[in-house]
């Protein structure tokens, strides 16, 4: 008999390791305790190791990208000073690895298409996890009925995000295992463009702890990021959410960036608005329960590396049930020990990167400024470069 496995969430981390477990021959039930399945979402950058895990789990003819071509005169990046004026900037896709632009909703509709014959129960959670000898019986429950009713799975994938529901069933409460990096975000599409700004521009205004980016696509309107460093995250989350941003950024709402950003809030159709945290655990996996994506790791909003873990993470688990059929601890063993010097790494340099999103200090952003405007022109020397070098291979080539 097949192998059966209950996959909780139906995000990126969920699909993927319900691709990755079909692959290995299992029969995975997913249940997501929306009502439906969400569409849309915020900008994503996909990495080397991101696509390339598209390609293994068999999604990535499906994968809508949105890089904007500079060759037609957008798809620039800008940063804005104190008094308002524009320059040259290198922005999140200017980094090492060229990521990929999409949206959150851009991966799970690739990875949708590849799970539509997977049993799909939305408005469903689980309320209890016991494991036996042969197996682990989950009590779940209906959120439309309030049923609650008991099933047998071979295994159990935890992949419903930072503040997992599976992971506090198992593991212990969220505070045992949630980094408090005292920051937050909003995070939401824009209807349209900044004006004066070209359609697929993106454009950075960062403070000392406050910024605002707005990131372009090539087909599709901005989306906009607001992040900025607190003593309290609880206190944001009391009030009036729009009431507590137009006060954070009382003082740079004078920029017209920042303010079409903050007046575009309201009529965004979906958002974000969260505290910033890591999840630090030093197992991923207990018995017939194993966590995915940001249930076991959540790198964060500033590693830049969200998507791309989730898509690694659950195509490796395919792999490693494909490679350990008959011995599951060995299999969960061997899946962990692959992907934690990965995900070890990208948790470390995101401190670093948080710099880059908000600075700390005044101090700490002049500094990004300079870091920012060194690396700038060490890229342009080496396009300069690399653009004189193919013209002399032309020539050459030409000339024989």
């Amino acid at each position: 008999m097949q192998k059966r496995a209950l996959v909780v969430g139906l995000g990126i981390a969920g699909m993927s390791a319900t691709i990755g477990l079909r692959r290995a021959g299992w029969t995975p039930v997913i249940v997501e305790r929306a009502p439906e399945r969400r569409t849309g979402g915020y900008f994503v950058g996909l990495f080397p190791e991101g696509r390339q895990a598209a390609i293994d789990l068999g999604i990535a003819e499906h994968l809508h990208t949105r890089n904007p071509k500079r060759a037609d005169g957008g798809g620039n990046a800008w940063s804005v000073n104190r008094r308002g004026r524009r320059r040259p900037a290198l922005g999140f896709l200017d980094q090492p690895g060229e990521p990929a632009a999409v949206l959150r909703g851009d991966i799970e509709a690739a990875l949708w298409q590849s799970t539509t014959d997977v049993e799909v129960r939305f408005g469903t959670t689980p309320v209890e996890i016991t494991e036996g000898a042969d197996g682990a019986r989950v009590l779940l429950e209906d959120a439309g009925t309030a049923k609650r009713y008991r099933e047998d799975f071979d295994l159990v994938v935890g992949a419903d995000g930072m503040r997992s529901s599976v992971r506090r069933i198992v593991f212990g409460p969220h505070e045992d295992h949630l980094t408090t990096w005292n920051a937050m975000i909003c995070a939401f599409q824009l209807k349209e463009q900044v004006p004066t700004y070209e359609a697929s521009d993106s454009i950075i205004v960062a403070r000392a702890k406050r910024a605002v980016w707005v990131f372009g696509l090539a087909d599709h309107a901005p989306t906009a990021l607001l992040t900025y460093r607190t003593k309290d995250f609880r206190e944001q989350f009391s009030g009036s959410r729009d009431e507590r941003l137009r006060a954070v950024y009382s003082g740079m709402d004078d920029d017209p960036v920042v303010r079409h950003v903050l007046d575009s809030l309201d009529e965004a159709p979906d958002h974000v608005f969260d505290s910033v945290h890591q999840v630090r655990m030093p197992r991923w996996s207990r018995g017939r329960v194993v966590l995915v994506g940001d249930a076991a790791w959540c790198m964060n909003l500033y590693s830049g590396m969200g998507a791309t873990s989730s898509l690694r993470g659950g195509a490796a688990l395919g792999v490693a049930l494909r490679e350990h059929p008959d011995d599951l601890a060995a299999a969960l063993d061997a899946w962990e020990t692959g992907l934690r010097p990965y995900i070890t790494k990208h948790q470390r340099t995101a401190r670093l990167k948080q710099q880059m999103f908000v600075p700390s200090s005044r101090r700490a952003a002049v500094l990004r400024s300079v870091l920012i405007g060194l690396a700038r022109r060490i890229r342009g020397r080496r396009t300069a470069t690399e653009t004189g070098g193919q013209q002399v291979s032309a020539l050459s080539g030409a000339s024989r």
